[in-house]
């Protein structure tokens, strides 16, 4: 694997002058003996490739902006990676392959995929990235860009295989439900699968959330018939335990014995008050208890 080196070139300030005075100094070298009482062929021409060899340094000038990188390469070899924003000077030789160190973000389309109970869901994110690493970055993968597109779908198609779209028991993780474990989960796939390309990952999170659309009628009563099955859970819960707090302060503090058949009435009476979905209509007893 190819690791980054940071190089350190020359300022372009610098190399300017130089440059250009070697490119004055050969010109003006060739016009002398050009014009010279006596011209000779061979400082001509050795001032021509000298002009030549001037020129061919000024190609050696190039610019980095913030957050920006420039990859050098010299016949195919890697050379090193230059990091520091300004303007600067290096062998015209080398080849200078542009990277952006910037952070940037990627969201994806919408993705048809079946969650952790097989029904078909539309589902996308976005994720946060950036180089980190620009010789894994140009030299491990092939377009790193595309490399991020892709390797974050596949991530996306595989977190949600691992989880149902909506859970009503409190231990069961979903996607709709855990949003913020589902996100760093997401974001680990991501990270996993774009570390040979050099890449960190920032931020991946979900976007859209849906279920297919030929299911989407079938599965929101779907969902709303678990929801209530979820409720009447709860009051059921909370009915039974006030009932039997109820009966427990009747019983402590004295105040009416109740044989078996009376506290099942009892109970069966609170219980509808408290589990039914309407107000219930009391019926005063002018009686005694038993009549």
């Amino acid at each position: 694997m190819i690791r980054e080196r940071v190089r350190e070139v020359f300022s372009g300030w610098l190399m300017l002058p130089v440059v250009l005075a070697l490119n004055g100094l050969a010109i003006t070298m060739i016009v002398r003996e050009a014009v010279g009482t006596d011209p000779a062929a061979w400082p001509i021409i050795g001032w021509s490739i000298g002009a030549l060899v001037a020129f061919v340094l000024l190609f050696g000038f190039f610019i980095v902006n913030p957050n920006e990188a420039k990859v050098l390469q010299l016949f195919g070899a890697y050379t090193g990676t230059v990091k520091q924003a300004g303007f600067a000077w290096a062998n015209p030789l080398y080849t200078k392959r542009r990277i952006s160190l910037r952070v940037r973000n990627f969201e994806s389309g919408r993705l048809k995929v079946n969650d952790n109970d097989g029904n078909p869901i539309e589902i996308a994110a976005v994720v946060v990235w950036r180089v980190v690493e620009t010789a894994e970055a140009c030299f491990e993968v092939d377009d790193y860009e595309h490399y991020v597109k892709v390797q974050s779908e596949a991530a996306i198609r595989d977190m949600t295989t691992h989880y149902p779209y909506d859970a009503h028991e409190d231990h069961v993780m979903s996607l709709r439900g855990n949003t913020s474990e589902v996100a760093n989960q997401l974001k680990t796939e991501v990270q996993t699968r774009l570390a040979r390309a050099g890449v960190e990952v920032i931020e991946a999170r979900i976007s859209h959330l849906a279920y297919a659309q030929e299911i989407a009628a079938a599965m929101l009563q779907r969902q709303q018939a678990g929801a209530i099955i979820a409720a009447r859970q709860r009051i059921v819960e909370g009915a039974v335990g006030m009932v039997d707090s109820a009966l427990e302060m009747l019983s402590r503090r004295e105040i009416v014995e109740l044989d078996n058949e009376r506290k099942a009435a009892m109970v069966s009476n609170l219980l509808v008050v408290l589990c039914g979905e309407r107000a219930t209509q009391p019926i005063i007893n002018t009686g005694t208890l038993y009549t």
